[in-house]
């Protein structure tokens, strides 16, 4: 009994601990900032860690109406480009934010709990 309260106070400490980590996280991910590209730069697309999308520019060769689709296109894949770099820079700073936190052992804990 007095091993599951030890474990539960762990668990505690822990989720705290992620808590506080996670707001650290949710600030970081504010500040940061990636672009996508595409149609070899003619068509750009600003996004912020929140997955926001900050600003687009597209190249004034690009508006021309018989260019519409390809535009659609571009912006698109420009959009999707950012995103995938948001993900990946959010995963980064997840790792250094969790570093050292026994993410695992916590499972562990959680896990007996319910057994």
């Amino acid at each position: 009994m007095f091993k599951g309260l030890a474990n539960l106070a762990q668990i505690m400490k822990q989720a705290q601990e992620a808590q506080s980590r996670m707001g650290e996280l949710k600030e970081r991910l504010g500040r940061l900032t990636v672009e996508g590209a595409a149609g070899g730069g003619l068509v750009k697309v600003e996004m912020n860690g929140h997955q926001e999308v900050l600003g687009c520019r597209i190249d004034e060769s690009l508006l021309r109406p018989e260019d519409r689709e390809m535009l659609e296109d571009l912006v698109v894949a420009a959009t999707n480009e950012a995103l995938r770099k948001v993900k990946e820079a959010a995963a980064g700073e997840f790792s250094q934010i969790a570093g050292g936190m026994d993410l695992g052992a916590m499972k562990d804990m959680l896990g007996g709990l319910g057994g």
